[in-house]
């Protein structure tokens, strides 16, 4: 899970803009407006990032702006993404995990009104470094 930047290929056509991302295979989109291109393009980015990272497929390093082949109509934009991000956006369910802990410690925290769910989820984007 990372943070990327890639150059995106914008190409005016009747329907508004097509978007194409030269060093991801597969990665496109298009939008009736330039506004809406972009938006598209910053939501298929990170959601082909997760998937190459789900499957442990090699990330391409991104090719510099200028040296992007495009044609005389055509525009190129950095686009940004953070698959981690990406991550909480669209797999925000909760799931149910058994611990132990001592009954000392459990017995504290009770006493001191500890939401048990909320305490391991703080603890544990401290530890993975997710803040």
């Amino acid at each position: 899970m990372a943070k990327y930047c890639y150059s995106a290929v914008f190409t005016p056509d009747e329907g508004g803009y097509s978007v194409n991302f030269p060093d991801i295979e597969g990665c496109f989109t298009c939008g009736d407006t330039l506004h809406e291109a972009v938006k598209m393009a910053e939501d298929v980015l990170p959601l082909m990032l997760v998937v190459m990272e789900d499957d442990k497929k090699p990330i391409p390093a991104p090719t510099r702006p200028q040296d992007v082949a495009h044609g005389e109509d055509e525009f190129v934009s950095l686009i940004a993404a953070d698959t981690t991000e990406y991550r909480k956006k669209i797999s925000n369910r909760t799931v149910k995990k058994t611990l132990s802990i001592p009954q000392w410690l459990n017995t504290a925290a009770e006493a001191a009104n500890v939401n048990f769910s909320q305490t391991l989820q703080e603890a544990l984007t401290a530890k993975l470094g997710l803040q």
